[in-house]
């Protein structure tokens, strides 16, 4: 018997095209906001009077908060419709951009950061579910690439539009944001439509339990290196009260992350059962490709933004770029990404969601893994630019479509919740990432100096001092060293020792996408991206039905 004809596909309008624009837009703020202070932590040092312990805070605080609200904010998103909580989120990240850039101290900054991270939690799940909504058949597609396309750019961007704007003041870097949010406000209020809503009530002691749960993972995966992963191995200060000696509280965080989270999925799962209404249902991981997009999500954080921590540091310390030349070179990997972007159009409509995904995954590990190949104390610009380009290429696709395969199959109503729950993976991934590139960098650094000095003859006691030195700064007084005869030898150490690091890095990174791609073994080769869940089952059917 053959098939119904399926009614021909209508293209998008105008109109959804503008709303996708400041949907990218609203998603490039925040993700910019993550990577820009690395560059212009400097210049707030010196213009505060702040110690390291709260530079590090201005640093991770947004991250943090971030982290530990997009279940919360899926839940939202649901509740009062994703337009109304992806607005709202600009005007908190718009009002909190200001406090920070007219922050006094760098005790507000933090403060001003926390709240700031409120706005981002607000807006990257609510993205999302708007895009899932708006958009289908091919459309739906491009509409994913162009979302992660700009996630990837807006990442590499950062540092570049960080260092410029540190040539005028750092608090520009936050100012910057006010007009901005303005123009997406009024762009989403003319081109989004209304979200619809769904009847029910925010389980607030889930709530607590994620927030707690996911906030406390992240605060561990940041601080693990800084305070040591087992027992203290720096003094943690806060609110006059410093712990030193013992177990580290970045072991307490994990163990008490485990237990919050532990707790919040066996509320959830019991208060599905119960037919309650709770902030994550469970019955989503029932769905194949949710459970396993989830997964490779996950995968692709870790291997994706690990990375680009390390990568400024080798530029600026070792081969002596500025933070706009730093910045700049990273240019060609949101070109990259950009161009995945355009190459996805036309693919679309015969290659998978899936195959893309693989595509990016093989793309991303190829780049990377040049990338390491040619690092050196000597390394030239252009070598540099191109495996970065190849990079970003496997990021716009890989990014954008493993998304798009984690929510085609999420029906309408839980659509907030599927993409608070993919977004807790992707920061998670990244978080993870950055906390194990970072390690093994800095580990590389500190042992690869010392054995260096101690071959050329210098006391190992000696050469270890040395090598904390260099790695206590991140590298940035390798330039004094250089200038000073009695150091010019650690100088070049530690820039070998750099690139080793890089080039150790970048293995590590490919091997996680790669592992990455594995995964996606497991998943369907059949990956809808014309269609919908709800269209299968005539929108009738809920997550709790048979497994797909």
């Amino acid at each position: 018997m053959p098939e119904p004809s399926r009614p021909a596909e209508t293209p998008p309008s105008v109109r959804q095209w503008l709303g996708l624009l400041a949907v990218a837009l609203g998603v490039a703020l925040i993700v910019v906001d993550i990577t820009i202070v690395n560059v212009i932590l400097a210049p707030i040092i010196e213009d505060l009077s702040i110690g390291s312990s709260e530079a590090q805070w201005i640093q991770e605080s947004y991250a943090i908060t971030f982290a530990a609200l997009l279940l919360v904010t899926g839940r939202l998103s649901d509740l009062y419709g994703a337009r109304r909580i992806f607005l709202l989120g600009l005007v908190v990240f718009g009002a909190t951009s200001m406090l920070a850039a007219l922050a006094p101290s760098g005790g507000l900054l933090i403060l001003a950061r926390f709240a700031q991270g409120v706005g981002g939690a607000m807006i990257l799940p609510t993205s999302l579910a708007l895009l899932n909504a708006t958009f289908s058949g091919r459309a739906r597609g491009q509409a994913f690439a162009i979302w992660g396309s700009t996630i990837g750019a807006a990442a590499a961007v950062g540092p570049l539009l960080g260092g410029r704007l540190a040539d005028f003041s750092w608090r520009w870097a936050f100012g910057i944001n006010i007009p901005l949010v303005a123009l997406i406000v009024a762009g989403g209020l003319l081109y989004l439509d209304v979200s619809p809503r769904t009847r029910g009530r925010i389980d607030g002691v889930g709530a607590v339990l994620s927030a707690a749960g996911l906030g406390l993972l992240a605060y561990a995966l940041i601080e693990g290196r800084t305070h040591g992963w087992l027992m203290t191995t720096k003094p943690l200060e806060a609110g006059g009260f410093t712990w030193s000696g013992g177990p580290s509280p970045v072991l307490v965080a994990f163990l008490a992350s485990a237990l919050a989270l532990g707790a919040f999925w066996r509320r959830q799962a019991v208060l599905g059962r119960s037919g309650g209404e709770p902030l994550m249902d469970v019955g989503l991981f029932r769905i194949r490709s949710f459970r396993n997009g989830n997964f490779v999500t996950l995968m692709v954080g870790l291997g994706e933004f690990g990375i680009i921590a390390v990568l400024p540091l080798w530029l600026q310390f070792a081969l002596g770029y500025s933070a706009f030349q730093a910045g700049l070179a990273l240019v060609a990997l949101a070109a990259g990404s950009f161009a995945a972007s355009g190459a996805s159009f036309p693919m679309s409509a015969t290659v998978s969601a899936l195959t893309q995904v693989r595509i990016g995954l093989v793309l991303e590990a190829a780049g990377l893994a040049m990338l390491a190949l040619i690092a050196s104390t000597d390394s030239v610009w252009w070598p540099i630019a191109i495996a970065l380009f190849v990079y970003g290429v496997g990021v716009g696709f890989a990014t954008a479509q493993v998304t798009n395969i984690v929510l085609v199959d999420v029906p309408p109503r839980s659509v907030g919740q599927g993409s608070g729950i993919q977004s807790a993976a992707r920061e998670l991934g990244s978080a993870l990432g950055i906390a194990l590139l970072t390690t093994l960098f800095f580990s590389t650094l500190a042992s690869g100096m010392a054995d260096r000095l101690t071959r050329d003859g210098v006391a190992r006691e000696e050469a270890e001092q040395l090598g904390d030195v260099v790695t206590e700064s991140a590298g940035s007084v390798i330039g004094a060293f250089a200038e000073d005869p009695r150091t010019a030898t650690a100088a070049e150490a530690a820039r070998e020792a750099m690139a080793v690091g890089v080039q150790v890095s970048g293995y590590v990174c490919a091997g996680l996408l790669v592992l990455a791609l594995a995964a996606t073994l497991f998943m369907s080769p059949k990956a809808r991206t014309g269609s919908r869940a709800e269209e299968k089952q005539g929108g009738r059917q809920g997550v709790g039905g048979p497994a797909r």
